[in-house]
C-alpha cells in the first residue's frame, strides 16, 4: 500500500500534506471549543447548535460559488491558498474574545476559508488521478487529514497537562496553521483545459445525470441527521469523561479513522462506492443510537468514539469519489459545490434541531433522530439513489 501511495502525483501527496498541518491546527482546538464555550463563554446546548449551525452551512455556501468559479476560470491554486489563510488567522483569536457572538463571528470565518477551498481542491484530486484511484486518492487525502486530528488533540492534551490554559492553548494553533498556509504555495496549478467556446456560466444541475441528482438528495437526508461532532465531545463531558481526556478522545476517532481510510477509500475502487458507504452509514446509526442510551458509563466512550472513527473511514473518501463517478468531468468543481452545498446546508437544521431536542427532551431523542435519519439514507442509498452498478463501474 505505501509503495501504491507514493506512485500517486505529486499534487496529491502535497495537498496532503497541506491537511495534515491544516488539521493538526483545526484539532488542536476543536476539542476544546465546545468545553470553552460553556464553561468559560457561558453558552448552551442552543448556542453550540446555532454557532455550529450558522457557521458550518454559510461556509458551504461559498464551496458551491468556489467549485463554479473554479470550472469557469479553469483556476483552482488561488482558492485553495486563500481558503488556508482564513483560518490561520481566525483560531488563535478565539483565545481573545469574552463573548459567544464573537465565536460565532470567528467560526464563521473559520468555515469561510473552508468554503473558499474545499471544492477547489478536490477537483484538482480528482482530476489528477485514473478513474480506478479515486477512492485511493481521495481516502489517502483524508487520512492525512485525520492524522493532523490526531496530533491536534495530543498536543492540546499535553500543552492542558503542562499548565497552559485553554486560551492559551486556543493561541498555539497559530503554528501548525501558518505551515498549512506555506505548504499550499507549493502546490502547482494544474494544467487548464480549454473551456467550450461559449460555454455558459450556471450553477444548475441540468446537465448533470439523475444518478447524482439523487445521491444529493439520499445525501441531504443523511446530514440532516449528522450535527455538529461537538455535540459528541459535550455527551461525553455529561458523562463524566475528564476534561483532560476530552482531546485524547477525539484523537482516537481520527487515528482510527487515520488508520482506515486509505485501505477503507481503496476497497471502494474494488467491490463499488454504495457497499462501502453504506458499512460507513450503519455504523453511524449503531454509534448514535449507543450514545443515546448510554448515559451512566464513560468507559464504553473510547470502544464507541473508535468505531465511529470506522464511520468517517469508510464514508469520506468513497462519497467523495462517488461525484466523480457521477458527474460530467468538465464541471468536477460545480459537482463538488453542489455534493458540499447540500450535505453542509443541512448541517444547520441539524444542529438547530440535535440542540432542541437535547435541551427540551433528553440526550435520546437527539441521538435517536440522527440514527434514523442516517438509516432511511442508507436504504435509499441502496434501494433507489445510486444502482449497485453506478456505485461500482462508474456508469
Amino acid at each position: 500500500m505505501l509503495k501504491t501511495i507514493l506512485n500517486l502525483p505529486p499534487v496529491v501527496l502535497l495537498l496532503g500534506l497541506v491537511s495534515f498541518f491544516n488539521d493538526a491546527a483545526s484539532d488542536l482546538i476543536y476539542p476544546l471549543v465546545p468545553l470553552y464555550l460553556t464553561s468559560v463563554l457561558m453558552a448552551g446546548p442552543k448556542a453550540l447548535g446555532i454557532i455550529e449551525g450558522i457557521s458550518e452551512a454559510s461556509g458551504n455556501l461559498l464551496k458551491l460559488f468556489s467549485g463554479v468559479m473554479a470550472d469557469k476560470t479553469r483556476a483552482k491554486k488561488g482558492w485553495v491558498v486563500c481558503g488556508y489563510v482564513l483560518p490561520s488567522l481566525s483560531r488563535p483569536l478565539l483565545g481573545l474574545i469574552s463573548s459567544w457572538p464573537m465565536a460565532l463571528v470567528l467560526r464563521f470565518a473559520d468555515r469561510v476559508g473552508k468554503g473558499l477551498r474545499t471544492s477547489p481542491r478536490d477537483a484538482m484530486l480528482a482530476s489528477a488521478v485514473v478513474k480506478e484511484q479515486r477512492g485511493l486518492a481521495f481516502g489517502f487525502h483524508r487520512a492525512m487529514d485525520h492524522a493532523g486530528a490526531v496530533v491536534g488533540p495530543v498536543m492540546a492534551a499535553g500543552l492542558l497537562a503542562g499548565g497552559m490554559t485553554v486560551r492559551e492553548v486556543l493561541l498555539w494553533s497559530a503554528a501548525p496553521g501558518a505551515l498549512a498556509v506555506i505548504f499550499s504555495l507549493l502546490v502547482r496549478e494544474p494544467e487548464r483545459e480549454p473551456q467550450a467556446q461559449g460555454a455558459p456560466f450556471t450553477w444548475d444541475l441540468r446537465d448533470f445525470p439523475p444518478a447524482f441528482k439523487r445521491y444529493l438528495a439520499t445525501l441531504a437526508l443523511f446530514a440532516l441527521g449528522n450535527s455538529s461532532n461537538m455535540f459528541l465531545l459535550l455527551r461525553a463531558r455529561e458523562m463524566g469523561l475528564p476534561e483532560y481526556q476530552t482531546p485524547l478522545l477525539w484523537a482516537l476517532v481520527s487515528l482510527v479513522a487515520m488508520s482506515f481510510s486509505t485501505h477503507l477509500s481503496a476497497l471502494s475502487d474494488r467491490i463499488g462506492r454504495t457497499k462501502v458507504i453504506l458499512g460507513g452509514w450503519s455504523c453511524y446509526a449503531l454509534f448514535y443510537l449507543f450514545l443515546g442510551l448510554n448515559g451512566e458509563n464513560p468507559y464504553w466512550l473510547w470502544p464507541s468514539f473508535a468505531f465511529y472513527g470506522l464511520f468517517m473511514a469508510a464514508t469520506e473518501g468513497a462519497e467523495k469519489a462517488l461525484v466523480a463517478d457521477l458527474a460530467p468531468q468538465d464541471r468536477l468543481g460545480t459537482a463538488y459545490g453542489w455534493f458540499n452545498v447540500v450535505s453542509g446546508l443541512a448541517l444547520l437544521p441539524a444542529s438547530m434541531v440535535f440542540g432542541w431536542l437535547w435541551q427540551t427532551f433528553n440526550p435520546l431523542s437527539a441521538f435517536g433522530f440522527s440514527a434514523t435519519c442516517a438509516a432511511l439514507a442508507a436504504l435509499l442509498l441502496k434501494y433507489w439513489a445510486v444502482p449497485e452498478r453506478s456505485g461500482a463501474q462508474n456508469s
